[in-house]
């Protein structure tokens, strides 16, 4: 959500190759939020013909028609379909893409799946070889997902954790405390499970996970402690609470860091840390 750098970003977009079983095809819908778009990602083994897809992205039927083309001219068959969380950007085309690839779409949340199985923490998804592994990742929003691909050292995000900048945690769906506790889960990955590289929702590939996920608990500390700052110093809402605290923030991302905010009082007062009703 800002521009902050991350370590190990690199400056280039993100789109092709990423590791040896992800392939990304970026969605053509860049904005502040999305930055240069929404991050498709085709996953397989190098010599299986079935590939997962996370994430079809926007309904936008030229993006989704290109997806299954680059699987297929990589030689695979779209043979499921799975979302880290329900943001439109994310799945509003994953109904679409279904009946194209004639797919399930597993997620976690019940409303957005088509089939009868679904996605929980722990679970393990294998499809043609390929191994993912279902991580919960709560806080941007309520149903969000991570996958560990361990064969790559690996983790896709979504946009727990973005290529560029920082995530808004999206009160009140999302929640500051789950928010935290993901973060902390990922950065066990990177030091107990081998997780070097981050394939994010959006943004470019990160190849420093740890220093990334260090990074945003960093980050996140540091906003409290000036959100809390700016509570006490008599500052009262939200608005202005981020007038202050993201003055240097371009403004049209305020609307989201307004969000944020309201999280981040939310957890301080169910901390008992500031007195706000």
């Amino acid at each position: 959500m800002t521009a902050a750098q991350l370590p190990g970003e690199p400056q280039t977009t993100i789109g092709g190759r990423a590791t040896a079983r992800a392939l990304c095809v970026l969605a053509p819908n860049p904005s502040a939020m999305t930055l240069d778009g929404t991050n498709t990602w085709i996953v397989a083994e190098p010599d299986s013909p079935l590939a997962v897809v996370i994430d079809p992205g926007p309904l936008d039927e030229g993006h989704l028609a290109h997806v299954v083309e680059t699987a297929e001219r990589a030689g695979k068959r779209v043979a499921l379909t799975l979302l880290t969380h329900g943001h439109p950007d994310h799945a509003e085309g994953a109904a679409r893409f279904a009946e194209l690839t004639r797919t399930r779409v597993r997620a976690l949340d019940p409303a957005l799946r088509l089939g009868d199985e679904g996605l929980a923490a722990g679970d393990t998804v294998t499809t043609g070889g390929l191994e993912l592994r279902v991580i919960a990742t709560p806080g941007h929003t309520a149903d969000s997902l991570s996958f560990h691909l361990p064969a790559d050292s690996a983790v896709l995000t979504g946009d727990t954790v973005l290529g560029r900048g920082t995530t808004v945690v999206a009160h009140p769906d999302g929640r500051l405390g789950d928010y935290l506790d993901s973060l902390r889960r990922l950065q066990a990955l990177t030091v107990d499970g081998g997780v070097d590289t981050v394939l994010p929702g959006h943004g470019p590939v990160l190849d420093d996970a740890r220093g990334a996920v260090e990074f945003y608990l960093a980050h996140r500390a540091h906003r409290l402690a000036q959100v809390e700052t700016a509570v006490e110093s008599g500052l009262r809402t939200a608005a202005d609470v981020v007038a202050h605290v993201y003055a240097d923030v371009d403004r049209s991302l305020w609307p989201a860091a307004e969000l944020s905010v309201q999280a981040q009082l939310a957890y301080l007062r169910e901390h008992g840390l500031i007195d706000l009703p």
